[in-house]
């Protein structure tokens, strides 16, 4: 039974008629408040709330709790009653999506839940005739029908939160009445920051390396054009997007006000009609071919396969020897860290800030130190500052392989809050602050207009929102 609580954890959602068997057990107050550690269920399988167009069952928190233990999630201390007010706000959420008209993705939730159930079928080595019989389903069409509505219903209540909270924004006026109105003694204190810069080498691609990959793109095209082969198969099998490939390329919905998308992409894709699938093209990732899927309005579904071009074993020791000779410049002196990494360094992100590394999170150039990256944390660990680290061979999205050396340039010890110092973290916690007073004031009156009701010991929990209303 463990195994397979861990393999449903997959699927980040709980199928409502797919329950364990539970022993009888006598439904109390006492228990709908004591911690979810105290593994005693209420027995299955009533209706447990109604939000809306939404239904709780009393099984929902019990798959909740197995789902949250299997990943490893600490629930002492944390009640049932508290657990069953979170189901409420999703299920509000869903609900409140559906009124606003909530465009949902149905071709990503139907890759989302392919993607769930190949999953779980190759950690079990099972067929999809297991997995219809565990989840006590018909038929296949059955269980994919379930997970579908699951899926949205997760999705409407993500994308309903971040409509809420889109609109929130902070002045510096009131980021600086958040500070003060803290009292000296309760500011938040943040931990040693350290500022860390680095200098990238990165192997060079052969012009025939790239030909070699768009030649293979090209008898993908024509396979499938020519001889009506699947792209989708080829995606599965030869692309090199990590994110995409599982569901056959398939990408999140375009639209042309998308501000966030690879200019050489977004150019392709949208001079394609549908049905059409583009030539090879390069970005900064590799070649890419599209397949434009559908056209709905202004929103365009593409499917897409990457390949990147192999490095030859000559550029990558011609890189390492590079990279060997600009650490032998700055540990000796003769050039500062901050002029190799203008004059040598191939990450344009950094090379005209002294190598300078940015903080993704808080926007500037100091990482905390309890908060750093795993992987950067063990690349610097020990390096004092102004040391100049050994060559790193690294690699990340865009290359399978570099070499870089590394740098601390500052360290601030542990330190109360100052708000002229640490200005973007104050920000930070002023603009959560107020996220969550604008959610709790959308909660409260999204609930008084939608209708909610409360069955059985879940009457008697003490909510923080006012579920109960009048019942």
């Amino acid at each position: 039974m463990t195994k397979l609580l861990g393999l449903c954890c997959l699927l980040s959602v709980s199928l409502a008629n797919a329950q364990e068997i539970i022993p009888d057990e006598v439904s109390t107050v006492e228990k709908a408040k004591d911690s979810v550690v105290n593994k005693k269920r209420i027995k299955a399988d009533g209706v447990a709330a109604v939000v809306g167009d939404y239904i709780v069952l009393e099984s929902d928190l019990d798959r909740e709790i197995s789902q949250l233990e299997a990943q490893g999630a600490d629930l002492s201390g944390v009640t049932r009653c508290e657990l069953f007010g979170k189901l409420l706000e999703d299920k509000l959420y869903a609900h409140q999506a559906i009124q606003d008209s909530v465009i949902v993705n149905e071709l990503y939730i139907q890759s989302l839940v392919e993607q769930q159930i190949q999953g779980i079928l190759a950690q079990a080595q099972q067929d999809m005739n297991w997995l219809v019989k565990y989840y006590k389903k018909e038929s296949e069409q059955a269980l994919r029908d379930e997970m579908y509505e699951i899926n949205k219903s997760g999705y409407l209540s993500q994308e309903m939160q971040k409509k809420v909270i889109d609109g929130v924004e902070i002045t510096p006026e009131e980021v600086r009445t958040f500070f003060n109105d803290i009292p000296k003694d309760e500011r938040p204190t943040f931990g040693t920051e350290l500022k860390v810069a680095q200098i990238v080498v990165i192997p060079e691609v052969t012009d025939d390396a790239k030909q070699a990959v768009i030649d293979k793109l090209n008898g993908f095209k024509k396979d499938i054009e020519e001889n009506g082969a699947s792209f989708t198969t080829k995606a599965l099998f030869y692309s090199e997007d990590s994110g995409s490939k599982n569901s056959g390329g398939l990408l999140p919905t375009m639209n042309r006000k998308q501000p966030r998308m690879v200019k050489e992409f977004r150019d392709v894709a949208f001079n394609l009609q549908e049905g059409e699938i583009s030539d090879p093209f390069e970005t900064d990732f590799g070649f890419h071919i599209i397949f434009l899927e559908k056209i709905r309005g202004q929103e365009y579904e593409v499917r897409h396969i990457l390949l990147r071009p192999k490095v030859t074993p000559d550029a990558i020791k011609e890189a390492r020897d590079k990279i060997d000779k600009v650490r032998e410049l700055v540990v000796s002196g003769k050039l500062s860290f901050e002029a190799a990494a203008l004059e040598f360094s191939d990450e344009e992100e950094t090379k005209y800030e002294g190598g300078k590394l940015t903080n993704p999170t808080t926007q500037d150039f100091n990482f905390e130190l309890t908060k750093m990256d795993t992987e950067m944390y063990t690349q610097i660990q020990g390096l004092e500052e102004g040391k100049i680290s050994e060559v790193i061979q690294d690699e990340d999205r865009l290359n399978d392989i570099k070499f870089k050396i590394m740098t601390v340039t500052d360290r601030i010890d542990d330190h109360e809050a100052d708000f002229a110092r640490d200005y973007l973290k104050i920000k930070e916690l002023a603009l959560q602050d107020k996220q969550v007073r604008a959610i709790e004031k959308w909660q409260k009156e999204v609930i008084e207009e939608t209708y909610i009701k409360i069955n059985g010991v879940y009457r008697d929990c003490d909510y923080e929102s006012n579920w109960l209303k009048t019942q």
